[in-house]
């Protein structure tokens, strides 16, 4: 089977996203990524690496035709370490602990947080990360208020990062809907690699 992902125009890290999401679809074939910049070609072809599949590059006018073939099996992937500079984000990690901002009435620190992912969105630059640890993995699942405020900035290029033993811990994994999977040693060296942290 084959499928196309056309990734042009989008922000790191959406071409890998896509991808990913092509590549575990289909039990073999080929899926072609066309990507604009070298970037996001290279970003791709990591991914395809760490899996172990098989790449071919064509370049013409401009553009990136990345062929990969999927031969055999594929086990969920965490999200590889991307080289995203598209000039909108600052050098800013923010790790998310819990799903409510504050202490005190759960239900107001609820309100709190989805006010807080939401100005996230309306204010620039974006950050260069969200990762969310302990009950935090509450917001980028399904059912979760904030949704559509992760998937915009995620859009933009944020990088969103959760914690896999967290995830396992509430068993929420299957119902991620944003981000990837991270572990712990990935998240320290993107909080210990930042210019600035934020630990809400």
């Amino acid at each position: 089977m084959n499928k196309q992902v056309d990734a042009r125009g989008m922000n790191c890290p959406l071409p890998v996203i896509h991808t990913k999401k092509a590549l575990e679809s289909i039990d073999g074939g080929v899926v072609t990524t066309i990507v604009d910049n070298e970037v996001a070609r290279e970003n791709v072809s990591k991914l395809a690496n760490s899996l172990s599949l098989k790449t071919e590059v064509k370049e013409g006018r401009g553009e990136y035709h990345i062929n990969i073939y999927k031969d055999h099996s594929i086990d969920a992937v965490e999200m590889i370490d991307l080289q995203c500079d598209d000039g909108k984000k600052q050098d800013l990690v923010i790790v998310i602990t819990s799903d409510v901002f504050g202490e005190g009435e759960r239900e107001l620190g609820k309100v709190l947080m989805k006010g807080y992912i939401y100005a996230l969105t309306e204010v620039q630059p974006y950050p260069k990360a969200l990762i969310f640890i302990n009950s935090g993995v509450n917001l980028p699942v399904d059912g979760s208020d904030v949704i559509d405020h992760l998937r915009t900035l995620e859009a933009n290029g944020v990088e969103v990062l959760s914690c896999g033993a967290c995830l396992d811990y509430y068993k929420l994994k299957e119902k991620l809907v944003v981000g990837g999977v991270s572990n712990m040693y990935t998240i320290v060296e993107k909080m210990n690699n930042a210019q600035n942290t934020i630990k809400l």
